[in-house]
């Protein structure tokens, strides 16, 4: 059984930093692209950060240059680093990756965190 557990939200300030991370535990036998998606309140749920497995990231416009997204393949870990947060970045976080269960099969299923709640206020 795979699962995903995040860590790091929480309260802060605008133009304040937090980090997220992600991390997979279970039996498996790699991770492909690993993602953060938000959702904020009312709205769709929207990708934030994506880091393949070769380490090529994509962002959403509306965080190039303030969030970092990064991954570990040996600890299993997605880290996102945000900083200058705004009001807008309120919303509750997800972590995704795409997992390669066995070395027999080239199948890959889709995996998700809990979430964890950011909010970015004064």
């Amino acid at each position: 059984q795979v699962q995903l557990v995040e860590s790091g939200g929480g309260l802060v300030q605008p133009g304040g930093s937090l980090r997220l991370s992600c991390t997979a535990s279970g039996s498996f036998f790699s991770s492909n692209s690993m993602s953060w998606y938000r959702q904020a309140s009312g709205k769709q749920r929207e990708l934030v950060a994506a880091c393949t497995k070769g380490g090529t990231t994509n962002y959403v416009e509306s965080v190039k240059g303030r969030f970092t997204i990064s991954r570990d393949d040996v600890k299993n870990t997605v880290t996102l680093q945000m900083t200058s947060l705004k009001p807008e970045d309120t919303a509750v976080y997800y972590c995704h990756a795409d997992i390669r269960l066995s070395l027999t099969s080239t199948r890959t299923y889709d995996y998700w965190g809990q979430g964890t709640q950011v909010t970015v206020s004064s």
